[in-house]
């Protein structure tokens, strides 16, 4: 029996969506989404590179020899709010009253421990002193104090960085100014990302910071332009409606909102896909909004970026010629077949010598007629996220980024490989889009729909279904030619709380 009726379809229809596809994202939830299934780690030197300082300085070399003439771009998925980073904060400001408890009594009755932490270093926030300009000292108490700065962080009355963007928040303080993540990465696109004196960046943001960012853009734009000797080409664009999934009930019936309409969700980072294939560029770079560093520390990223980027049109110059070699009928077979393994981990069918040589030539084409990916990779300190492992689908072996979501924690072996993991996915990502002819890949060509997420929400009191499409780096890149490379723990720095900010307030 059909689920939907006229309003339906005309719901559906006014969001861009095929029925087709909403019949399908019904029929996931039907069936589920197989685990992924983890065959081992990838580590140094079974699946991650480790280069050596002569290793990285030829790869860097080469890109400052040849990046001039490529068109670069810098990616930047920066939608959403930071209101989860303030969580904790928002929790006391909810729960804590000055009037009615000691600060002191709270603290040990709650052991709020990032509470305690964001009290101890208030002062190195780099929003510090505007808040404390704003709330003054006439305070009874340490509590009616700390709560007034919160308030004043969080209320749309005061600061509202509860309803700020990540990337428009104050991260790092240098004396009579601070600076946003966005100007931030003006800084690093200018220092690795600009050709011919021209850096292009793209940020992916939501609809409802759209003015925000222009207005950041039209302060911080000029400042990095004058500082740098660069002119800045800066695109936005917001998560589309069509990547929408739908909601469905605990018996996978469509989930309706009180008003009897069908509710649609976002499909998470993965619907960046759609974003990232409307760009056109030769390389592209792309590192999520809070990961910046300081302006101390820049030249040690800028030195990993272009090593990255260099190796990526080593390995790319090399794919091209055996593309076009192979298109004119020259077919090196042991020198290709070694390329295909030891510099693009492809793992080829294991019944390739007994092929003829017309599929032989066909395979190898196949194998790189594919969009090309440098991930970075750090070591694990225990963040949590996702890691570097070869994985096994339907017997053919293959380098992917995997998150613990995707993993069945309830087979002790698999969990044992993803706790185990040496290294971890900070999201430092240089990737190839066009093919050997000048041609950009179609990306969604590129997609393994099986390795999405579905997860359990509420919504009015009512349990739900949701599905997130294979994230951007994950599913969504499932089937790119994957390189790992190890890089510099000082590369990543996440802000995914408040007090994160203190890790990078010292290094200023």
């Amino acid at each position: 029996m059909n689920p939907f009726h006229a309003a339906d379809l005309e719901q559906i229809k006014s969001k861009g969506i095929s029925i087709e596809k909403v019949e399908n994202q019904i029929a996931i939830f039907e069936k589920g989404i197989p685990f992924v299934k983890l065959e081992k780690a990838a580590v140094v030197g079974d699946g991650i590179l480790r280069l050596t300082d002569e290793d990285s300085k030829v790869a860097c070399d080469y890109f400052d020899e040849v990046s001039a003439a490529q068109k670069l771009l810098k990616f930047v998925p920066a939608s959403g709010a930071a209101s989860r980073m303030f969580k904790a904060l928002f929790n006391f400001l909810e729960a804590y009253d000055p009037n009615s408890e000691d600060f002191a009594t709270y603290l040990d009755r709650t052991d709020d421990k990032a509470l305690t932490a964001f009290q101890e270093g208030i002062t190195a926030f780099p929003f510090y002193e505007t808040v404390k300009a704003r709330i003054g000292d006439d305070f009874e108490n340490e509590g009616a104090e700390l709560k007034a700065f919160v308030n004043e962080v969080l209320s749309e009355s005061g600061l509202n960085y509860g309803f700020y963007p990540k990337g428009l928040l104050p991260f790092h303080n240098y004396g009579n100014e601070s600076a946003t993540p966005f100007k931030e990465h003006l800084k690093e696109a200018a220092a690795y990302a600009k050709s011919n004196g021209t850096a292009h960046l793209h940020f992916t943001i939501s609809e409802q910071h759209d003015a925000m960012f222009q207005d950041e853009m039209a302060t911080s734009g000029p400042q990095i332009e004058q500082a740098t000797d660069t002119s800045f080409q800066i695109g936005f664009s917001n998560q589309k409606p069509a990547t929408d999934t739908i909601a469905v009930d605990p018996n996978n019936e469509p989930f309706r909102n009180g008003d009897g309409t069908l509710l649609f969700r976002p499909g998470g980072h993965g619907a960046l896909i759609e974003n990232l294939n409307e760009q056109e560029a030769d390389i592209i770079f792309i590192k999520n909004i809070d990961n910046v560093v300081v302006d101390r520390n820049l030249d040690a990223v800028v030195e990993s970026k272009k090593t990255l980027g260099g190796l990526l049109l080593m390995v790319r110059d090399k794919a091209f010629g055996y593309a076009k070699a192979l298109e004119d009928g020259t077919f090196q077979e042991d020198e290709l077949v070694k390329f295909l393994k030891e510099e693009l981990n492809v793992r080829l069918p294991e019944d390739f010598d007994s092929l003829s040589m017309a599929d032989k030539k066909e395979t190898c084409l196949k194998a790189l007629h594919r969009p090309i990916r440098i991930c970075g990779m750090v070591k694990n300190e225990g963040e949590p996220g996702g890691g570097p492992f070869w994985i096994n689908e339907r017997g053919k072996i293959s380098l992917q980024i995997v998150e613990s979501a995707q993993v069945d924690m309830n087979d002790a072996s698999q969990a044992s490989l993803l706790k185990n993991a040496t290294h971890f996915n900070p999201v430092d990502i240089v990737c190839s889009v066009m093919d050997h002819n000048g041609k950009k890949f179609d990306l969604l060509n590129f997609v393994n729909p099986e390795q999405g997420f579905i997860t359990g929400k509420t919504k009015e009191g009512k349990e739900l279904k949701a599905l997130e499409l294979p994230g951007l780096w994950n599913g969504a890149m499932a089937y790119w030619n994957t390189i790992f490379v190890e890089v510099p723990l000082v590369t990543f720095n996440p802000v995914k709380t408040v007090n994160d900010l203190l890790k990078t307030s010292h290094q200023v």
